[in-house]
């Protein structure tokens, strides 16, 4: 397996985007991940997707929004978010591969607004925000919903933008659900958990690992 991960400047209309390639040899799929709103892709669960799926013949691509790499410490508007996403996906489809298209929080929500006019073969939808903290009655499950594609939500058991049971039923929707026991809305679990971080890691990578290789 070619470990090394290239990075690779890309030109959008709302600036300048940035992928960071983790490669897999005889790739047959790309998992293409964004970052969320308050952080990039150094968090946890992207990084460890990025060391773990490659190994599985899956190319992981973490994806930075312009204003990330502009240095930025605010995300813009939704729209705007989606217009540098929408300017990296012909990069990430180059090479002819499936592209699952997937993101962490805002970025999840990124993935799932735009996958059926991208043409993703499906959505990785990490830590979806489903509703702002303390406020269950904005419900953003309509993105989630509308997403068109197979799509698999990972989310922290204490996760309070959204725990796994306030998601609506997947019987509603083309998706499936994987819980972090104890995670918050980064996966980071208390030291007084049952379940350890790496354990919680491995459920993510595991369970990301299997559905992808089903699809």
């Amino acid at each position: 397996m070619d470990n090394v991960t290239p990075t690779q400047l890309i030109h959008t209309p709302a600036g300048d985007a940035r992928i960071t390639w983790h490669r897999a040899a005889r790739a047959r799929i790309v998992l293409a991940v964004g970052h969320g709103a308050g952080g990039g892709v150094e968090a946890r669960d992207l990084q460890a997707i990025a060391a773990a799926l490659p190994a599985h013949r899956v190319t992981v691509a973490l994806v930075e929004q312009p204003w990330r790499v502009a240095g930025k410490k605010v995300a813009p508007a939704p729209k705007t978010l989606d217009v540098g996403w929408r300017g990296v996906w012909p990069a990430l489809a180059e090479a002819g591969l499936p592209v699952v298209a997937g993101g962490r929080s805002a970025g999840a929500r990124v993935a799932c607004r735009t996958a059926a006019e991208l043409g993703a073969h499906a959505v990785l939808a990490l830590s979806f925000p489903l509703h702002p903290p303390g406020r269950p009655e904005k419900s953003r499950a309509d993105e989630l919903l509308g997403a068109g594609v197979p799509t698999l939500v990972v989310q922290g058991g204490n996760d309070p933008f959204g725990r796994p049971e306030e998601f609506p039923d997947g019987n509603d929707g083309n998706y499936a659900l994987i819980e972090v026991p104890f995670g918050d809305h980064g996966f980071a679990v208390p030291k007084r958990a049952s379940l350890g971080q790496e354990d919680a890691l491995g459920i993510i990578t595991e369970g990301v690992e299997q559905w992808v290789a089903g699809l």
